[in-house]
């Protein structure tokens, strides 16, 4: 049971990945298909109760190319009930650099519940208080402002990877994982075979290294087979996908300015982790990250997002 937790934390992580650069990306590909876009972007909205963040002290205007910060929410819904978020990711971007940093939360991440007055898991946000809470939780763990946010039903990367018609990539391992064979070379990857390919580690010397370069070559070839689709049933799977799986704040218009003017960002992906360790505190499990480990990755955030550290409240 506990490695199939792991199996689709990993396999959430690479959704969340996923479908935060197809925003950078393809966007612009939805031209062909307006009416369609525009349709299916309205059907995800989900709207914050502000303008924009406690942490910005102005507006960000997309066409100046202000940089940008993109929460990707995976959560794990059912009916009658919100659930929790199972994966967090920070997603900068920085069209000035051409970079976009992407900053995994661990969900058992120990820090104060913004509204609730109380230390605890950071994914508990979600489910007290719904997207608001866990965003600006999140805000108050990093000290920078969330600009937007996608929300992601956990189960979708499968038909993500599926609807663009699967993925090729290079493997530099030959093993078996999950009932399927990957000899070294050119492997064309389903939406299954996918998830077996990304979530092996014991079989690769390299270890976690070895399966996040795979899980990074999957992210690629998706966006790759994304912005050269051709095939108008291929962008209906992908506007179906879209309207099944996922919310967000940002508007059709916005996402339009994003990929006008952020998408050389997406070119050059840095992912980090926050730093810390596990312990338990009366008889539950938490991740402890250290307050100069918390604080450091702050300000590197607030550098990506060229915001004066002077000015950022303190946790």
């Amino acid at each position: 049971m506990r490695e199939r937790k792991k199996k689709k934390k990993k396999w959430l992580w690479i959704t969340l990945s996923v479908i935060g650069l197809l925003v950078l990306s393809t966007g612009g590909y939805a031209y062909y298909l307006y009416k369609s876009a525009v349709n299916t972007v309205a059907s995800i909205q989900e709207d914050l109760d502000r303008d924009k963040s406690e942490k910005r002290t102005e507006e960000v205007i997309f066409k100046e190319k202000d940089p940008i910060s993109i929460l990707l929410m995976g959560v794990d819904e059912r009916e009658g009930d919100r659930g929790r978020s199972d994966s967090l990711i920070l997603m900068t971007v920085n069209p000035n650099t051409s970079t976009t940093q992407m900053v995994s939360i661990p969900r058992d991440t120990r820090t104060e519940i913004i509204g609730k007055g109380k230390q605890d898991k950071i994914n508990h946000a979600y489910a007290f208080g719904g997207t608001e809470m866990a965003i600006n939780t999140v805000e108050n763990f990093l000290d920078v402002p969330v600009d937007y946010f996608v929300k992601i039903n956990m189960e979708s990367f499968k038909d993500t990877v599926d609807a663009v018609g699967g993925v090729e990539v290079n493997n530099t391992l030959n093993f078996s994982q999950s009932g399927f064979d990957f000899p070294k070379g050119t492997v064309n990857l389903d939406g299954e075979k996918a998830l077996a390919y990304t979530t092996m580690r014991k079989q690769d010397p390299r270890g976690d290294f070895g399966r996040q370069e795979r899980q990074r070559q999957v992210i690629e070839a998706v966006i790759k087979k994304g912005a050269n689709i051709s095939s108008i049933t291929k962008f209906g799977d992908m506007f179906g996908v879209v309207r099944n799986n996922v919310k967000t704040n940002l508007t059709f218009d916005e996402m339009w300015d994003i990929q006008a003017n952020y998408k050389t960002a997406a070119k050059n992906l840095e992912q980090f982790q926050v730093e810390g360790s596990g312990d338990t505190i009366d008889g539950i499990y938490y991740y402890i990250v250290p307050e100069e480990n918390r604080l450091a990755l702050s300000d590197q955030l607030k550098e990506h997002l060229e915001i004066s550290t002077n000015t950022a409240s303190t946790n």
